[in-house]
Parts: structure tokens; C-alpha cells; sequence
């Protein structure tokens, strides 16, 4: 199947899900990624699920310096379970610092939000050296803004994430019970 501006995709006959070919992404350095679209066959407006991906295309790398704040506040969180000299310890003195710590993800997953605005929804799951088993995943909505950073869970919001409307807009909850 060919997605207009996009590229082929193939279906995966087991999980539905539409895998697209590696292409050098921008926002991520222009390193290499392939769209996974979920629930595309039945949806009612398949064309939203083309201009998230053509959205996310165009977007560029300070795209995620604007998100760099709220990944820093992950990465603090993290960060204050270890004492200086555990292994786990990192020492990113500023937001900046972040960067070599995350590898990103090889896919970028594509899903119709199923409550609210039924928005697309394109989800970044990466490996960062703070949080080694849940990772970061970086949420953008319709593929321009991120709209959640935190470790992988899968949401699209944190709304979603605490069935709370009043997290719509939070990009990173601060964890309440760490320390």
C-alpha cells in the first residue's frame, strides 16, 4: 500500500500495523526511521494519519530543543532515586547536557488518539542512560509539537496516562512520589 508523500507500507498480517521503509527524519538529525501506523485500515479519516507523518517530516531539530526543559526534568526525577557514585548516577549539569545521553528510536509509531479530539499522535520511544528499563518517549501531536516526554507507557497525553483532563495540556508530570 502507498501513502501519498509518504512511501509503500506493509502490512503486518499479525498486528494490523502498517511498517513503512527507513527514511532520514529531520527533527531527529536526519537519522533513519520508519512510520508504524496503527488502526489506519478502518479509520474514518485516513488523511490525517498523511499529514501527521508529512507534519512530523517537516518539523526540525528545534523542535525537540523546545522540549529539552521538560526532558531535563525527566531526566531529574530519574536521577534523584541514585547517590553519586551509583553506577546508575548521571551528573547533566544543564538541559543541553541531555542529548548524549538519548538514542532515538528506529520507529515512530502513528495512532488516532481514541478520546478528546481523536488527534494523530506520532510517539518517539527512545533509550536514554538515566532510565535504562522504561526509556523516553517523546509524543508529538499531529506531528508539529511535542506534548509528552516521560518513560514509555504507551499514551498519547498524560492526560490519557492519569485519566486526569487536567494534565491535557502537561507536556512532563513531575513524578510525586520519587525521592
Amino acid at each position: 500500500m502507498e501513502i501519498p508523500g509518504i512511501g509503500l507500507f506493509e502490512k503486518d498480517d499479525e498486528s494490523g500495523w502498517l511498517h513503512g521503509e527507513p527514511m532520514p527524519v529531520p527533527v531527529l538529525g536526519n537519522a533513519p526511521c520508519s512510520f508504524v501506523i496503527d488502526r489506519y485500515d478502518d479509520d474514518f479519516a485516513k488523511d490525517d494519519f498523511r499529514v501527521a507523518m508529512l507534519n512530523f517530516l517537516s518539523i526540525g531539530p528545534s523542535t525537540l530543543k523546545d522540549a529539552e526543559p521538560h526532558i531535563y526534568r525527566y531526566y531529574q526525577d530519574c536521577n534523584a532515586v541514585w547517590e553519586p557514585g551509583d553506577n546508575e548516577y548521571l551528573d547533566i549539569a544543564s538541559p543541553e547536557g541531555i542529548w548524549p545521553h538519548i538514542r532515538f528510536g528506529f520507529e515512530a509509531h502513528v495512532s488516532r488518539r481514541r478520546r478528546k479530539e481523536k488527534g494523530i499522535y506520532i510517539l518517539l520511544d527512545c533509550n536514554c542512560d538515566w532510565e535504562p528499563e522504561h526509556g523516553l518517549l517523546i509524543v508529538f501531536k499531529n506531528g508539529l509539537t511535542v506534548n509528552k516526554i516521560g518513560q514509555y507507557d504507551g499514551h498519547l497525553t498524560n492526560s490519557d496516562a492519569y485519566a486526569d483532563d487536567r494534565f491535557e495540556d502537561t507536556v512532563y508530570r513531575v513524578w510525586e512520589s520519587r525521592g
